[in-house]
């Protein structure tokens, strides 16, 4: 047994200050230009196309990607720093959100030369989206029963089934579509999987809006038909892809986003309690806690993969942590504070916070079943 579920974060560095001060002086700009207004889940739920190519312009895009392939050759500590201050003041960066979290990461572990050399320059240009190709209707995050099914034939595969709550599939250039390559084996379920690069303006495919309670759009049902992927738009080795797609899902499982999502009501609720529109509550400093706690364990989490170890069960952890925590802030601004407080923005912040915060729990893997990684990787099942 590990004695520790995440890993000691390492000591700070002036230069990542110094970075952090220039991403907040950027932003703080592009608020008071009136380029956005700072809202909760934004890396959800907000493309601005033209706001990450500003980013890309400024190398905060694609920082971690080689140069060679068009990135910045950055740390991921660096990257660490700029999506936490993207994500605590709300920018709109669903954009390039998966294409940067996880699918380049993933094409430079797996990828072929071609692959790297096809989609990386344009993710690290902030001109490449990606979408999530894992999720099936009555799979929920049992990734292993998934039933799209993946043919081989001549030149490639096809691929046939139904992927769900597939978010910015409808603005997204591609996705790792998850799929069985080989009947399945009951006593060795993991087995059998593959990962392709599906382009999604490929025939066959047929992208369908899911609706939000709010009336918002970025959840979607993508219906493969029998879609052609090439042999070059294989990801990684076929028969791999359980151990390809738990590597993915450590990068999306650990990052700030797994905290952060409804920072900006945290803020105004302090802003609230000091000018004296909002009733001081010693439950909002106890979530300041929570937040300065998960910083910490995010922070060890990404040190932890920028030295290349397997990050899975501490990404876990955070991921559990952290979604409670900012679910719990929703409900507690929706109690302190409400639609109807006196700030405007912060009744905005409120009730857009309410409104996502269902699939706080479930984005990722439900609590319930990390906590079943959790007990697995401590040796307890």
């Amino acid at each position: 047994m590990s004695a520790r579920l995440v890993p000691r974060a390492g000591t700070p560095d002036p230069a990542l200050t110094e970075l952090r001060a220039e991403v907040l002086a950027f932003l703080k700009e592009q608020i008071d230009a009136g380029v956005f207004t700072p809202g909760i889940d934004t890396w959800l739920t907000r493309w601005n196309p033209e706001f990450t190519r500003a980013l890309a312009a400024r190398g905060w895009v694609g920082m971690t990607i080689p140069v060679e392939y068009g990135g910045h050759g950055r740390t991921f500590m660096e990257r660490f720093v700029v999506t936490e201050e993207l994500l605590a003041v709300g920018a709109p960066v669903a954009a390039q959100w998966v294409a940067d979290r996880q699918a380049a990461p993933s094409l430079l572990k797996y990828g072929t030369e071609e692959q790297k050399q096809r989609f990386l320059p344009g993710i690290a240009a902030g001109e490449i989206c990606w979408a999530i190709g894992m999720s099936e209707p009555d799979s929920g995050s049992d990734l292993a029963s998934v039933k799209t099914k993946a043919t081989q034939v001549d030149g490639g595969w096809r691929i046939s089934g139904t992927k769900l709550w597939t978010s910015g599939a409808h603005h997204a250039d591609a996705f790792f579509g998850l799929a069985r390559s080989a009947p399945l084996d009951p006593a060795h379920r993991h087995d059998g999987l593959s990962q392709f690069i599906v382009l999604l303006d490929s025939p066959g495919v047929t992208i369908r809006p899911i609706l939000s309670m709010s009336g918002d759009h970025h959840f979607n049902e993508v219906l493969l038909d029998d879609v052609f992927v090439p042999d070059d738009l294989v990801l990684g080795q076929i028969g791999a892809g359980w151990e390809q797609v738990t590597s993915e899902l450590g990068y999306e499982r650990s990052g700030p986003e797994r905290f952060l999502s409804t920072f900006g009501v945290l803020e105004s609720l302090v802003h609230g309690v000091a000018d004296g529109s909002v009733e001081a509550d010693t439950r909002i400093g106890a979530t300041i806690g929570r937040i300065a706690g998960l910083h910490r364990m995010s922070t060890a989490v990404s040190e932890s993969l920028e030295r290349g170890e397997n990050a899975e069960l501490a990404a876990s952890v955070v991921k559990v942590l952290g979604t409670k925590t900012e679910g719990d802030l929703a409900d507690l601004a929706d109690e302190v504070a409400g639609y109807t407080a006196a700030d405007a923005h912060l009744a905005e912040l409120v009730r857009a916070g309410v409104m996502q915060r269902p699939g706080f729990t479930l984005r990722g893997g439900t609590s319930e079943i990390l906590r079943g990684v959790i007990a697995r990787g401590l040796g307890m099942r």
